[in-house]
């Protein structure tokens, strides 16, 4: 297949006499894809109660210092960045249900394995299964629901992805009130194993079928999922070649390359950790007693911003959602930078400003008054994030890529996200030395801005339109 084949721009699923389909079961099989990234957040959320409990252990329970409660909380990271490129190669070869179904056992074992543990590097070793499972399904699933979905719905359903991560996150800090760390475990257990359940009844997405040449089966699926089998056509014969590098030197593939990754590289370079790091100690100074109630806090915003994404996606398109929500993180992060430079007090003071201790030499008053102007902030910056950068990179990675490619271009794109996402997780306290606190979200405010200029002159608005006519764009056709 090349940039020429004026077949490539025939729609896999187009739908009959040009009506969208309106099948029901649609939304079941992505409700069921879903459930892996539920399980992801979940497993991301799952250290913030635990650690607390784990590091106040006494034995024979095993129990975290300091440096060993740091791995635990980022080697997730490490997993899930080894988990894309595994998820790269299975979604080509194994195809897209079978590699939800597969990523389902790293989750459910490693959360058996923690549950078990009797040392720290049980405790570990099953954060990195878990880890490993975040990656693959971060992949896999947007890839599975977009692919199964018509063009009016696939923003919904892409979006989904992204609130079932935040909703799996919330869960978590819900249970943590309630469940001991290894009860919670178990807890963990549960959404893994009822998508292994419902991922068993639903079908193989129609396009990774055609691509296979297994007509038949691809025309059952399309029967399962839209209630028509009339009227979808084959894929041009090529559709199924695998990626090489010489690939990159055409239009459609080194253009939605570039911006996957940019876009995986901008979400986690935005700062988001850095806040969600800071998020307990901003509400502690805003006098809030139950650091507990300040987490949950923080999920519900998630959740409820990500769901008002999802409902308005197909409407608003994708780059007026990124860029709105660039927007708002800019004046949000600038706003961080100036409550650390008011608070910090002279230039005398030290530079290193701990993540857990106070930032502030004026009088307590002035400091909480201080401390609830940047709740204010921090709440309108997570909102921003929901509303654009937490769930489009995901959903423009699921619907840029052309289908020959598009196992090997995702897994980079999940590899750069999560590696980045493990090197602000690791590094920002040294960056906050180095650049005193004001400067690090200064500095996270500017790529915030860059991250708009790119919305605005790169990325192409992707909403009503199908994948093939997707790629076509690329390819300038």
């Amino acid at each position: 297949m090349t940039p020429e084949d004026p077949e490539e721009t025939q729609p896999l699923l187009e739908p009959p006499g040009g009506s969208a389909p309106r099948g029901r079961r649609v939304f079941l099989a992505a409700f069921a894809a879903a459930l892996g990234p539920l399980s992801f957040g979940f497993a991301l959320g799952y250290s913030s109660p635990a650690i607390p409990s784990l590091q106040r252990a006494a034995p024979p329970t095993p129990r975290l210092d300091d440096e060993a409660a740091s791995w635990f909380g980022a080697i997730v990271t490490l997993g899930a960045a080894a988990g894309g490129v595994l998820g790269g190669w299975l979604v080509d070869r194994a195809g897209r249900k079978l590699s939800l179904l597969l990523c389902s056992v790293p989750f459910v074992t490693g959360f058996a394995v923690i549950t078990a543990a009797q040392d720290v590097w049980m405790l570990l070793g099953g954060r990195l299964l878990t880890g490993l499972a975040c990656g693959v399904a971060s992949l896999v699933a947007p890839v599975y629901i977009s692919e199964i979905a018509y063009p009016a719905v696939r923003g919904l359903l892409g979006s989904c992805v992204q609130l079932m991560v935040v909703i799996g996150i919330l869960l978590a800090y819900l249970a943590g009130w309630v469940l001991e760390w290894r009860w919670l475990a178990v807890l963990g257990c549960v959404p893994p194993s009822l998508m292994l359940l419902l991922m068993c009844f639903m079908p193989e997405t129609p396009r990774f079928l055609l691509t296979q040449h297994r007509r038949q089966e691809a025309m059952a699926a399309l029967q399962f999922l839209c209630g028509s089998e009339q009227g979808w056509e084959e894929p041009p014969t090529g559709a199924e070649q695998g990626f090489h590098l010489a690939l990159l030197w055409q239009p459609g593939i080194y253009k939605p390359f570039v911006i996957g990754v940019s876009l995986m590289a901008f979400q986690q370079l935005s700062g988001v950790n850095a806040i969600m790091f800071y998020a307990q100690t901003i509400f502690e100074e805003a006098k809030f007693k139950d650091s507990s109630l300040a987490s949950i806090i923080v999920g519900v915003i998630q959740v409820l911003f990500t769901a008002v994404a999802a409902l308005i996606m197909d409407r608003a398109g994708r780059r007026l959602l990124l860029a709105l929500s660039g927007v708002v993180m800019v004046f949000s992060m600038s706003a961080f930078g100036a409550y650390f430079k008011l608070t910090q007090g002279s230039p005398g003071n030290s530079s290193h400003v701990a993540l857990s201790a106070p930032v502030s030499t004026e009088p307590v008053d002035a400091n909480v008054g201080l401390a609830w102007l940047t709740v204010g902030s921090m709440c309108l910056f997570i909102a921003g994030f929901a509303m654009g950068w937490g769930p489009i990179p995901w959903l423009l990675m699921s619907e840029i890529f052309p289908l020959h490619v598009k196992g090997v271009a995702t897994g980079v794109c999940v590899l750069t996200n999560w590696l980045m996402a493990f090197l602000v997780t690791k590094e920002f306290s040294s960056l906050m030395e180095v650049l005193r606190p004001y400067g690090a979200f200064w500095l996270a405010s500017a790529f915030c801005i860059f991250s708009v200029l790119f919305t605005l002159f790169c990325v192409p608005e992707t909403k009503g339109k199908t994948l093939e006519q997707i790629t076509a764009h690329f390819e300038g056709r």
